[in-house]
């Protein structure tokens, strides 16, 4: 189907073509879409005889969808659609030429334009061959200075299509990487979060990290690559980070219909969990390297408590970087517990019980915990690791995973029967890694159901308290 077709079979785009009079091209990502054979429900129009304002406030009102000023000074307008699926993004030609608005673009594969009227192309970089031939390449390297988030959109769009980023345009990341930390944070971070929601995310970033800009971004990664491959690792620590990331797309794609659908709600940070999953399997053993000790007598490298290490420095970096509250809430908590679904499932006497603790204290990330533990695993194939050991790994998370789902309609939140402030009161103690230490194990007592009344509570913290002195 060509471009002429699509846009006839899109039905906003063929009623502004039939009831829009002037020159009206619709340009960037759709265009590429559409060439791509893929859905698109965000638009972007130019209107080039025809103040964008006001043809925007005519199409809201055709439509009945939001007119929404984006840049008043730049002409930039968005419309809503009641389905808050579709998106139009309406603007005039910058210097109102069509061609200096299509040259001050990012790609060539976003620089395609189409008259939605005539069917006309106008592909003035070369776009249509670079997205045959499945390369990414570039227009202008100014472009890039104007606009320093574009050097990370690279790596977006590679993440997203799987295309080879050309090799001229490496050397200009090379040459302008330290300006990525110019842009709004709001941006740096969207542009993160879709790139590991790409299925390409993996090339991506080992393309970032070949360019010298993956550092630039991830500054921990210099330390991440100082530790090598072990008995326990066929992988340095780096290439086991980004396979851990592949992995969980791999997972991800052969996994049921209840945890595809899981995967892909958007719960924070306006993008699918799966996406902040892999940027968690990226970070989740970052703990590693501060924790590295070797034993003398058998050589066998330990990483003790990495993976409680790696949630507080993780929370550093994601503060830094300023990503939401509950974005850093969901990555920490990934990271904190990766190992944990499989200890659950490798102790001798796993129950119904065993498994329903885990469920109700990882509650709605039990899905996303178990992912990521079955990724580290299969990243993980040093010496010491047999095809038996892995298989049984998986085999008993997978058996996780369906308890998960047989129960999870069934699950209820605890009853907070005490909060730390009620028991700092009751204990007469200060705020301390203790206390933390008794919510904790209120909460395990609580799931294990040791306690179901708040006396039963007030007991347990007196005798966890005293005990903790013995």
């Amino acid at each position: 189907m060509n471009l002429t077709e699509k846009i006839k079979n899109d039905e906003i785009l063929d009623t502004i073509a039939r009831s829009c009079s002037g020159e009206i091209y619709l340009v960037g990502g759709a265009v590429r879409d559409f060439l791509l054979g893929k859905n698109t429900y965000d638009r972007d129009l130019i209107v080039c005889n025809e103040d964008a304002r006001v043809f925007s406030q005519k199409l809201a009102e055709r439509f009945g969808a939001t007119f929404v000023p984006l840049d008043e000074v730049n002409r930039i307008y968005r419309l809503v659609f009641k389905d808050k699926l579709n998106y139009l993004d309406i603007t005039n030609p910058v210097e109102n030429s069509l061609e200096a608005d299509i040259k001050r673009r990012d790609l060539t594969i976003n620089a395609i334009a189409v008259n939605i009227k005539t069917g006309e192309v106008v592909d003035l970089t070369s776009g249509l061959k670079d997205i045959k031939n499945k390369k990414i390449n570039y227009i202008s390297e100014q472009n890039f200075i104007d606009d320093p988030l574009r050097l990370l959109r690279i790596y977006r769009f590679q993440a997203c299509l799987g295309f080879d980023v050309v090799p001229e345009l490496t050397e200009i990341v090379k040459k302008h990487k330290k300006l990525i930390h110019r842009p709004a944070f709001e941006r740096v971070i969207y542009e993160i979060v879709k790139l590991f929601g790409g299925n390409y995310s993996h090339q991506a970033l080992l393309a970032m990290d070949d360019a010298g800009f993956l550092e630039e971004i991830f500054p921990v990664m210099a330390e991440v690559k100082k530790v090598p491959p072990n008995s326990h690792h066929h992988l340095d620590l780096f290439h086991h980070s980004v396979e851990t990331v592949r992995q969980i797309n791999e997972i991800y794609k052969s996994s049921p219909v209840e945890v595809k659908e899981h995967l892909e709600r958007v719960d924070f940070g306006g993008l699918p969990r799966i996406a902040h999953l892999k940027l968690a399997g990226f970070l989740h053993d970052i703990g590693k390297f501060s924790t590295w000790t070797i034993e003398q007598d058998t050589g066998r490298h330990r990483f003790i408590k990495h993976d409680d290490v790696g949630s507080k420095m993780a929370l550093k970096i994601l503060k830094d970087m300023h990503f939401s509250n509950k974005q850093v809430d969901y990555i920490t908590s990934m990271i904190k517990n990766h190992i944990y679904p499989s200890h659950v499932m490798c102790s001798p006497d796993v129950s119904e019980k065993t498994m329903m603790r885990f469920v109700r204290k990882s509650g709605l990330n039990s899905i996303d915990n178990i992912v990521l533990a079955m990724a580290d695993r299969l990243s993980a194939r040093g010496p010491e690791i047999t095809q038996e050991i892995v298989e049984n790994n998986i085999s008993s998370l997978k058996k996780l995973v369906e308890f998960y789902l047989a129960v999870r309609d069934t699950l209820k939140p605890l009853p907070k029967l005490l909060d730390g402030n009620q028991i700092m009161k009751i204990l007469k103690i200060n705020p301390s890694p203790l206390l933390g230490e008794i919510l904790d194990a209120l909460h395990d007592a609580q799931y294990e159901n040791l306690v179901l009344t708040k006396d039963d509570a007030i007991q347990f913290v007196k005798n966890f308290y005293k005990k903790s002195f013995e």
